[in-house]
C-alpha cells in the first residue's frame, strides 16, 4: 500500500529549541517500505514501484504486517558520506556494485494501526522497538534542541544539510509542513548565463571566462527571468530550434547542492545579480 509521504519546507537559518530534534538530511532516494498481506512492497515519494530494484534491503526482513516506513535510500562514497551520484547509479541498474542502505526516520502504519497521528517521539519509539541488519536498514539517529550546533557539524563535514522536526508533531500525510523544516548547505558560484532551452526555459551556465559549460539553472524568479528577457532583446543571439546563444554571457551568482563528478553545478538557482 501506497501512502504519500509528508514533505518539508524549507528555512535558511538553523536553530535551537527544545520542541525539535535534528536530524541529518540524507542525500539520497525517498523511499517508503510497505508490508501488507505479508507482502513487501517499495515505493518512492512519487508512487512508483521499485520493489523489484532493491532486494536486498528487505530480504529476511522481520517486520509486522500492515507496516509502513519511511526514510531514504543512500549509498556511502569513499569519504562515508551519503554520495547521490551514486545512489543514482545503483538505481539506474541492479548491476551497479554500490551497497545500498535504507535509513528510516518515521513510521506511518504499525501492525494494522495507522500512527501517523501519533506524535513524532512515539512514533520513534515505535521504529526503534523494530528489528533490524542494521548493515541495510539503520533507523535514523537524532539530536534534541541543538539545530545551529549540529548544523555547524554538517558544514565541517560538507553534508546535505539538516532536518529540524517538532517533537510532537503528527506525520501529516501527502502534505507540505511547517513542522519539518529543512536547512540546507547550499555552495555559492559565480557565473555566466549563456543561454537558453527553449522548451524546458531553463538557462545555460558556464564559468566566469566562458570556457567551460558547467550546469543548467531551472529554478528563477519571475522578475528575474524578466530582466534576462529585457537585456536579450537588445542582444545579439544565435538560435536553433532547441537553444538560443547570447552573444555576451549574463553574470550573476547561483546556489547549488554540490558539484557533480563530471564538474557540473547540482540543481543550481538564482541567487544574486553581480556587476
Amino acid at each position: 500500500m501506497f501512502v504519500s509521504p509528508m514533505l518539508l519546507e524549507r528555512i535558511e537559518e538553523p536553530f535551537n529549541s527544545d520542541d525539535y530534534i535534528a536530524e541529518l538530511k540524507l542525500d539520497g532516494i525517498r523511499l517508503l517500505l510497505s508490508k501488507f498481506n505479508n507482502k513487501i512492497r517499495l515505493y518512492t515519494r512519487h508512487n512508483n514501484e521499485v520493489t523489484a530494484l532493491f532486494r536486498e534491503i528487505y530480504e529476511n526482513l522481520d517486520l509486522p504486517d500492515e507496516t509502513i516506513l519511511d526514510g531514504e535510500l543512500i549509498v556511502l562514497g569513499d569519504d562515508g558520506s551519503p554520495n547521490f551520484e551514486y545512489v543514482m547509479e545503483r538505481f539506474r541498474s541492479k548491476k551497479s556494485r554500490h551497497f545500498i542502505q535504507f535509513c528510516v526516520f518515521d513510521i506511518i502504519y504499525y501492525n494494522g494501526n495507522k500512527v501517523a497521528d501519533l506524535p513524532l517521539m512515539k512514533r520513534k519509539e515505535l521504529l526503534m522497538g523494530l528489528r533490524f541488519d542494521q548493515k541495510r536498514i539503520v533507523p535514523v539517529q537524532w539530536v534534541e534542541g541543538n539545530g545551529i550546533p549540529y548544523f555547524n557539524a554538517v558544514l565541517e563535514r560538507d553534508l546535505e544539510g539538516i532536518v529540524l522536526k517538532k517533537k510532537d508533531s503528527k506525520y501529516e500525510i501527502n502534505r507540505r509542513s511547517d513542522n519539518w523544516l529543512k536547512v540546507i548547505n547550499y555552495k555559492y558560484q559565480d557565473v555566466l548565463i549563456t543561454g537558453m532551452l527553449k522548451k524546458e526555459r531553463s538557462f545555460l551556465l558556464s564559468n566566469l571566462d566562458n570556457s567551460e559549460h558547467i550546469g543548467v539553472m531551472e529554478f528563477m524568479p519571475i522578475v528575474e527571468r524578466k530582466k534576462i528577457f529585457s537585456v536579450i532583446n537588445n542582444m545579439q543571439t544565435n538560435e536553433t530550434d532547441n537553444f538560443v546563444r547570447f552573444k555576451k554571457g549574463i553574470p550573476c551568482n547561483v546556489k547549488f547542492r554540490n558539484w557533480t563528478s563530471n564538474g557540473k553545478l547540482r540543481i543550481p538557482s538564482f541567487h544574486k545579480w553581480i556587476s
